[in-house]
């Protein structure tokens, strides 16, 4: 029997940020397609790179197993693997390196081995695959194993394709196996969570894709396509992992959860039906969130909703071809709150055509939406997208981030960078300040000082920079 080890190039130790977060997650997809792998006669191992101090454990790994076929499959629902971060690219070509040392034919998968599948052949990998991967990679280790030339597989590139071209993407999702658990220390995992945070959480997704078309987001795995596993499927999955590891909490990476009509309201009561209720988080669009989804999330048990809502600005949103509008934002925010569900917001700054007035707006809805939790970002252009075509001749020799906290500005910006990193700070003292007032805690009363001092010199430096 032929062995597979699988692994990800996504290392929690190299991105300072989320190293102190410490919130980490399993590599969801890599865990697909062990499970998928596994399910056709092959024998697999996993490396996990999340909590892995360097790549020499990954060594250690293949010195362990001895594997046949070395696949460095990332995590496709991880969006830190999509923005394709440039330690975690030097890592992956660090981890091609050691395995052909071992003899390993090397395989990759993932975001930026489909935007830049060259960088990666040109660094010993062998094949690289383009899109969605468990059924290329099952079918290209079928030919491989047989001794054949697997020249007509569909979906991936080497050294010797001429014209590669993707795969179809699985459409029924409820045919694929669950997530390979068992190849991750769970308990590692769960001793993480409750140390740091009080409580487990576990990764899980709905769907596949997203059909939406804002401008700036890349699509390199599934494109503007979307397919969405059964209401039955997923509670069957809740349910066995609340008998099988006990998470006090479920994170849903969907892209957008519960996009299909009714979906939400099926899923909320089967949940109850089957005891499967776990509180969780997930991200929807503001316009689609209705009385009657914000009333099945909550009775779901969601405690938090991610709101991408980029900007208060409609000129923004509208330049963005994000499809939706500033109000649906506000309402969104009400129908959750008195649903008495969190809401979190993504925010976006420096895309091109933001001005002073543009920011103030933004600012203006976070002061009056008041959301439980912020996330707040730069645009980031991608290849693939409108956005990279509209800026690529701006872009430099940094094209991608280092880690998550880089925040740099990749083109020019309507600011000069500094501009943006003295933002990011001013936003959330602002709103850290509010929630002093609004949910006093005593750490808020104690930093309270600290985020009025912030607040106000961020205000001077910002003012500084729109007199320039």
């Amino acid at each position: 029997m032929k062995k597979v080890l699988f692994g990800q190039s996504y290392y929690l130790r190299f991105d300072p940020k989320l190293w102190r977060a410490m919130q980490p997650y399993p590599p969801l997809g890599t865990l697909y397609a062990a499970s998928y792998i596994r399910g056709r006669g092959y024998e697999v191992a996993l490396f996990d790179a999340m909590l892995a101090e360097s790549e020499e454990e990954w060594a250690k790994s293949l010195d362990e197993h001895k594997p046949d076929y070395a696949v460095i499959y990332e995590d496709n629902f991880n969006y830190l693997s999509k923005m394709c971060l440039l330690r975690m690219r030097e890592a992956a070509f660090t981890m091609i390196r050691m395995a052909k040392e071992r003899g390993c034919v090397v395989i990759l998968c993932g975001a930026d081995v489909t935007d830049h599948y060259s960088r990666y052949l040109e660094h010993g990998a062998d094949y690289c695959i383009l899109g969605e991967g468990e059924e290329t990679l099952a079918e290209l280790l079928n030919q491989l194993s047989a001794g054949k030339e697997p020249k007509d597989v569909i979906g991936h590139a080497s050294r010797f394709t001429l014209h590669p071209s993707r795969r179809p993407d699985i459409k029924d999702l409820d045919s694929l196996p669950f997530p390979a658990w068992d190849l991750i220390d769970i308990n590692k995992y769960k001793k993480i969570w409750l140390d740091r945070h009080g409580y487990f959480s576990m990764n899980m997704v709905t769907t596949r894709g997203c059909p939406y078309h804002c401008n700036w987001c890349a699509k390199p795995i599934w494109g503007q396509r979307y397919n969405s596993r059964s209401p039955e499927n997923v509670v069957a999955e809740m349910k066995w992992l609340k008998e099988n590891f006990s998470p006090d909490h479920i994170w849903f990476a969907d892209d957008i959860f519960g996009l299909k009509p009714n979906w939400v309201e099926q899923f909320s009561e089967l949940l109850l039906e089957n005891d499967a209720v776990i509180p969780f988080k997930c991200l929807k669009r503001a316009d689609l969130v209705t009385e009657k989804t914000a009333a099945a999330l909550a009775k779901a048990g969601c405690n938090i909703v991610w709101i991408g809502a980029e900007s208060g600005s409609q000129k923004v949103l509208d330049a963005m071809d994000k499809g939706d509008k500033v109000e649906d934002i506000y309402r969104a925010t009400k129908l959750l709150h008195a649903n008495g569900i969190h809401v979190g917001f993504f925010l976006q700054f420096g895309y091109p055509g933001e001005t002073w007035d543009e920011v103030q707006s933004t600012l203006k809805m976070v002061r009056e939406c008041m959301p439980d939790d912020i996330g707040i970002s730069v645009s980031y252009p991608l290849p693939g997208t409108r956005f990279y075509e509209r800026v690529k001749l701006e872009l430099g020799d940094k094209q991608n981030w280092v880690d998550s906290d880089d925040l740099a500005m990749l083109y020019r910006g309507p600011f000069p960078q500094e501009f943006y990193r003295i933002l990011h700070g001013r936003v959330h003292h602002e709103f850290r300040i509010r929630r002093a007032f609004s949910k006093p805690t005593l750490r808020g009363w104690i930093t309270l000082p600290f985020n009025l001092a912030g607040l106000a010199r961020s205000e001077y430096r910002l003012r500084r920079f729109r007199e320039q």
